[in-house]
């Protein structure tokens, strides 16, 4: 598990579907990868805040546990899949198209990511 291929790659796909501002915080726990060299010069670069969370706290980790709970009992469970690429496809469809899109969050004021971001986006002008 390198940085290259986990978070770098993530950040690069992130910004091409949804170009970062400068001033966004950008919030993970101490993993090795968001804690690299490379990465958070990267965040420097762009002008984002990074932001962690403290050690051992579990609380951070609610959103991200429940998004891994929801990505498993409406799409992973109920499929079968022949090979890693067609995994891929199914859950990148799954989180650009319906989860972000479409799929309204308590967590959000029940917006979906894609309104609650393009509002915090505006804000930050």
């Amino acid at each position: 598990m390198t940085t290259e291929c986990t978070i770098i790659k993530a950040w690069q796909m992130a910004n091409t579907n949804h170009e970062s501002r400068p001033g966004m915080i950008f919030h993970s726990d101490r993993g090795v990868q968001y804690t690299a060299k490379e990465f958070r010069e990267k965040l420097v670069k762009n002008g984002i805040i990074q932001s962690m969370s403290r050690k051992g706290n579990c609380w951070d980790n609610a959103v991200a546990e429940s998004f891994f709970k929801i990505i498993k009992s409406e799409m992973i469970d109920h499929k079968y899949y022949y090979s890693h690429f067609q995994a891929k496809v199914d859950i990148v469809e799954f989180i650009e198209v319906w989860y972000n899109r479409q799929r309204r969050h308590a967590t959000l004021v029940y917006l979906t990511p894609i309104e609650f971001g393009k509002i915090n986006y505006l804000n930050l002008a």
